[in-house]
């Protein structure tokens, strides 16, 4: 299976974290989960994670969605997740991860919500 690729780039003080291939159980998911805790650690507080291209996610991949919000939380951190497939979409509503993390299908109007 093809592993998981992350690009980072910057918006100002927001961190977008460009997702491609899948995150599943295994090395992809502890990528993620690897992602988020090093954006933590240094500093950034307003990630957004884009699924645009993410091919599938796993139970292990939405179980490191929903393990990153009390760390995020602890230290005033915001994620907001932008472009999920149909399917993932389904899988965020179906764990109700959309009630705990905004999603956005547009990424300017995702940067501009940290100022809201």
């Amino acid at each position: 299976m093809p592993s998981l690729v992350t690009k980072h780039r910057q918006a100002g003080p927001i961190s977008i974290v460009d997702l491609r291939g899948p995150v599943s159980l295994g090395d992809t998911s502890l990528l993620l989960r690897r992602t988020i805790h090093e954006l933590l650690e240094s500093g950034r507080t307003q990630i957004i994670l884009n699924f645009q291209e993410v091919t599938l996610i796993d139970s292990a991949g939405i179980g490191e969605l929903a393990g990153a919000y009390q760390p995020l939380k602890s230290r005033g951190a915001k994620l907001k997740l932008l472009n999920p497939t149909k399917k993932i979409q389904g899988l965020l509503q179906l764990t109700q991860l959309d009630k705990v993390f905004e999603v956005y299908t547009d990424e300017q109007i995702a940067i501009r919500s940290f100022t809201n």
